[in-house]
């Protein structure tokens, strides 16, 4: 065999081996979307996965779940533990769903305990369509590299129209307030970003607080789809969960 044979069969190998994970690809959407269809509306909380039960922002996240998940909210996160499992748990417990977006890494191999709907992926990039598609709002808790991905995919979403807009709360101050002060005296100054693009982010330091932000933003979207989307099965839902919190009149 000579060696434009050799080369022709590795060069047939590696395009085997993508055309197989374009079909990965694929079958991973597939299950997201059939699995999540008809979830909304849902909070996806994002966060640390290394911040344990003894932590007060785990005690936060699981807080505010759980009274999300009374008021009748589903609880979406990325399935691991810290935040996500904190969000998950307070989800389950209220009796809402908790849904969980595993992917396959070192340090979140097994999914936390608490989740009603538990799926799996290889791809971070199918994972992130997922948490973001089927989310009413996003509640980021203080995390690293993944969490800050996340938040800064959502902004550029939104700031470029190809997502509507929606809640993006971080939650606790003094941990997000020298990122907002960066963006706003470095950023904005620079004039890389518009000042109008922060009024995307609100911030937040108590479990109350956040739910009054998502209940407040709810009503918005919920007249919206009153005058625009009648027949839209999250009007319907909405007007459960908002009349149940007695904020419509």
């Amino acid at each position: 065999m000579n060696s434009e044979e050799i080369r022709l069969i590795e060069e047939l190998k590696i395009r085997q081996g993508d055309t197989w994970r374009v079909l990965k690809i694929m079958s991973e959407f597939v299950q997201g979307f059939d699995a999540l269809s008809s979830i909304g509306p849902a909070i996806t909380f994002f966060g640390s996965s290394r911040l344990d039960e003894t932590d007060p922002y785990y005690k936060k996240a699981y807080r505010t779940a759980f009274m999300l998940g009374s008021l009748g909210f589903h609880i979406v996160t990325g399935g691991g533990p810290g935040i996500m499992e904190a969000a998950n748990r307070g989800g389950k417990d209220a009796g809402t769903l908790s849904v969980g977006l595993n992917i396959q890494i070192p340090t979140e191999q097994v999914p936390n305990p608490y989740q009603n709907i538990s799926l799996n992926f290889d791809y971070f990039f199918v994972r992130k369509v997922m948490l973001l598609r089927y989310s009413t709002a996003y509640l980021i808790f203080p995390g690293g590299f993944g969490t800050l991905d996340e938040l800064f995919e959502a902004l550029t979403l939104i700031q470029t129209g190809k997502s509507p807009r929606f809640p993006i709360i971080l939650f606790g101050a003094e941990y997000w307030k020298p990122l907002l002060d960066f963006m706003k005296n470095t950023m904005v100054a620079y004039n890389t970003i518009s000042k109008e693009d922060m009024n995307f982010i609100s911030l937040c330091d108590t479990p109350e607080e956040a739910v009054e932000l998502i209940i407040e933003e709810m009503v918005s979207l919920y007249r919206k789809l009153e005058r625009e989307e009648p027949f839209n099965p999250m009007f319907e839902r909405l007007k459960t969960i908002l009349s149940g919190a007695g904020v419509l009149s």
